[in-house]
């Protein structure tokens, strides 16, 4: 498994849809088990992913084996779509239920971190970010975990991971994602790339996310130390090799 990846369970594999091969995440425990993006679009002309087009389906399914489908409409004259590389699965809202979070971009407003669980029955979404509030600006999610240890899952991002380069942390409370902590000067992400670099690891003394400087230079480790977040440099390159290294505690 690539360095990349953000959950430490994640497994990702290939499915042939529509003639092209599409990520599908897969997962244990109940809820959702395997969900995947369908619908390659030509809507949203960002490309930060490279070749990665946006996608306007979400496809899943369920331990029970029933299948969910999700689809972008039109809004007015707007197209949202799916800006990512593959959903990830997780129980976010603390219901022993397995939710997908993904990266939902509109093309006024830009990007925003959903989340989408089963709720009677039905695939639905149950919260998301703020959108960032620009046509082109992005997010990349970089963990999902309980990051504090207060037993709430976290989900972490890096907001406009070329410009701003902000780690903000969000966690479930009172039935919605709540901003609890960000840090300022990393990232997991450069433009045209087809992976989001880093993610959570725990070496023996708690989760950290692995990120790179501003610059992409070298590596940090993030983490929580009381309320707030806090970083420290790991002493190795930014490069492939050097995320692997540092993923696997090296």
């Amino acid at each position: 498994m690539r360095a990349f990846v953000v959950i430490a369970s994640l497994a990702v594999h290939l499915a042939g849809m529509a003639g092209a091969q599409q990520p599908v995440t897969r997962a244990d425990g109940l809820g959702i088990v395997e969900a995947y993006f369908a619908e390659d679009a030509d809507v949203y002309p960002h490309r930060v992913l490279g070749d990665i087009r946006e996608k306007l389906a979400l496809s899943a399914r369920d331990h029970e084996g029933r299948f969910h489908n999700v689809r972008l409409y039109l809004r007015g004259n707007r197209r949202t779509v799916f800006e990512d590389i593959a959903p990830r699965l997780a129980d976010v809202t603390g219901d022993g239920l397995n939710d997908i979070v993904v990266v939902e971009s509109d093309p006024q407003k830009g990007a925003s971190l959903a989340v989408y669980g089963l709720q009677q029955g039905r695939l639905t979404k149950v919260g998301a970010t703020p959108h960032i509030c620009s046509r082109f600006r992005w997010l990349a999610p970089a963990a999902i975990a309980d990051l504090n240890g207060d037993g709430i899952t976290d989900i972490a991002y890096v907001e406009t991971p070329h410009l701003g380069k902000i780690l903000r942390v969000w966690s479930w409370i009172d039935g919605d994602l709540t901003e609890i902590a960000n840090l300022k000067g990393v990232t997991n992400h450069r433009i045209g790339d087809e992976v989001i670099w880093g993610g959570l690891r725990d070496c023996g003394e708690g989760p950290e996310i692995v990120l790179a400087n501003a610059g992409f230079h070298s590596l940090v480790a993030v983490g929580f130390n009381g309320p707030d977040l806090s970083e420290r440099p790991l002493g190795i390159r930014a490069n492939a090799t050097g995320f692997d290294r540092a993923m696997s505690c090296g």
